[in-house]
């Protein structure tokens, strides 16, 4: 399926592993160039470099920068003034037990996984209002419609996400630009695998079996009962960010596995 996505410059926040990392990969994929960002150079290079080396057509570029700051932020617009295509998907997470979440917590998780974003859209969002082609993607979570309880700071902000991409879709009424949201369910990225050697290592339970215990005991409502593999969310983003995909905008975008109910 063309997707006409050559020639396209996306840029992908939390892009050096993960859902990220699989985002960028199906984007270049695609013939898109592709702005890697992470905190550390090290690791952004690495992945420019590897998608050069899997897709030379395309033209990846570094943007090693922490954008949950203002100062750094403001070296990201100065370096990519434009870009046809923002995936908001920087984001931290971790278990957490509601009552030693301190206010630092909140405040931290509430810049890194929604102001930071927001940021982003503002500064990037008329300019492709004034070019009349424009993607802008939220990467949230099933918990910003069902809270899990392990981790209320993490499900606040992921609901906030939803909120603020409703709001901003109302400004690109009538154009080609749309604004949506993405809400994956449990993901198998590196930062849940260290989550579940912290769960089950020293239980006694061989390693081959971790992802099904904890989809049983921790995710019941599952109906595929595994964890979502980043590329599987990565192909979806892709195609809800391309032009071929023009009828999505304000919506919340589900691939949570079948987790969150439905009332039909």
């Amino acid at each position: 399926m063309e997707l006409y996505l050559k020639n396209k410059t996306v840029l992908v926040t939390g892009s050096t592993k993960g859902i990220g990392k699989a985002i960028a990969i199906e984007f270049a994929r695609e013939g898109a160039s592709v702005i890697i960002n992470g905190r550390q150079t090290e690791a952004v290079s690495e992945v420019v470099h590897e998608l050069k080396q899997q897709f030379p057509e395309t033209n990846p570029q570094a943007a090693p920068f922490d954008l949950s700051k203002d100062t750094q932020r403001e070296q990201l617009f100065v370096a990519f003034p434009e870009v046809d295509i923002l995936i908001n998907n920087m984001g931290i997470f971790q278990p957490i037990d509601y009552f030693e979440i301190t206010d630092e917590v909140w405040k931290t998780y509430f810049t890194t996984n929604v102001l930071a974003g927001n940021a982003l859209a503002k500064f990037y969002l008329p300019k492709m209002l004034a070019n009349d082609f424009g993607r802008i993607l939220f990467i949230a979570s099933e918990e910003a419609l069902m809270p899990s309880g392990e981790m209320a700071q993490y499900s606040m902000t992921k609901t906030m996400n939803l909120s603020l991409a409703k709001s901003l879709s109302r400004l690109t009424k009538q154009t080609n630009v749309t604004v949506n949201t993405i809400l994956p369910g449990s993901t198998l990225t590196e930062g849940v695998h260290d989550m579940l050697v912290t769960m089950y290592q020293g239980s006694g339970l061989d390693e081959a079996d971790w992802e099904a215990d904890f989809m049983k005991n921790h995710r019941p409502l599952s109906q595929i009962q595994r964890l979502i593999r980043p590329e599987e969310i990565g192909r979806f983003v892709v195609f809800v960010a391309s032009p071929a995909s023009r009828s999505f905008s304000g919506a919340a975008l589900r691939l949570d596995g079948g987790m969150i109910p439905t009332i039909f």
